[in-house]
């Protein structure tokens, strides 16, 4: 322990320890299932514990949810994640920092690469209907959005970063089966980098609800959001690396990093 604050889990009452857990074994649903169910919560730790519910899942698997105690504590000291270290804007500051230091519409290209065809997590974050009454990036009117939809293989999404002048682009995967989201996402970081120039490349922004936040600089990309993420928070951080990048001062060149440099009016 680090010495700072230490919390358990609450159930019923606090600090008690109780947590719910659910899984689903290879079996059909029989007392001997359920038996089986409670031996593995006991090797999970939990003890005592309670069978909560079972359900029958086609042909030879049942789901099960499973309430007991836990000994273990958690460090909140020791935790480890990625802090937000930008300021969230409204959609009339992103504009106008982008039309004021920019001086030109800020260029972002997305899809879901791969075989991934689960397209609802990238076109909430780029569509103009956006996601919870939040409006996605193309209601953002110094932004130029290209969806490229789903099922984009990397050699077409470096091409189209190419054609774009691409100065981010933001790959959703939701695929995660035998980690193919993080092969593809290595795949992809891998290609811009044996493409482009590291002056010239786009910001590279990946989000899924399995990735791990901390495993940005492991994967290749710039950064890493998970689930719950809102379009007005990827704009946000959009703005703070390339427009905040423009203004700390390139001399009287922008940034246009999947082409040529272009000059800035004065």
């Amino acid at each position: 322990m680090s010495g700072g604050p230490v919390v358990r889990p609450y159930g019923d009452a606090t600090g008690d320890g109780m947590v719910q857990v659910s899984f689903t074994l290879p079996v059909p649903h029989d007392k001997r299932a359920e038996g089986a169910a409670l031996q593995l919560a006991a090797k999970m730790g939990l003890d005592p514990a309670m069978l909560v519910h079972a359900r029958q899942m086609g042909d030879g698997f049942t789901f099960f949810v499973v309430y007991g105690r836990v000994g273990h504590l958690v460090d909140l000291a020791a935790v480890r994640v990625v802090e937000r270290d930008f300021p969230l804007l409204p959609a009339k500051e992103v504009n106008a920092l982008i039309r004021r230091r920019l001086r030109r519409k800020l260029s972002v290209v997305g899809a879901c690469i791969g075989t991934d065809a689960h397209t609802v997590g990238i076109d909430a974050i780029l569509n103009v209907k956006g996601i919870a009454g939040e409006k996605g990036l193309e209601y953002y009117r110094e932004l130029r959005v290209t969806n490229l939809g789903a099922q984009v293989s990397v050699p077409e999404l470096v091409a189209a970063a190419r054609a774009e002048r691409a100065d981010a682009v933001l790959v959703s995967q939701v695929v995660t089966q035998r980690d193919a989201h993080l092969h593809n996402v290595r795949e992809m970081s891998a290609a811009f980098r044996e493409a482009m120039p590291a002056g010239r490349r786009p910001l590279l922004v990946v989000g899924g609800p399995r990735f791990d936040e901390l495993m940005a600089g492991e994967l290749g990309v710039d950064r890493i959001f998970g689930r719950g993420t809102t379009p007005g928070e990827v704009a946000s951080y959009l703005v703070h690396r390339l427009v905040g990048a423009a203004a700390a001062g390139r001399g009287d060149r922008d940034r246009s990093p999947a082409g040529e440099a272009a000059e800035v009016p004065g």
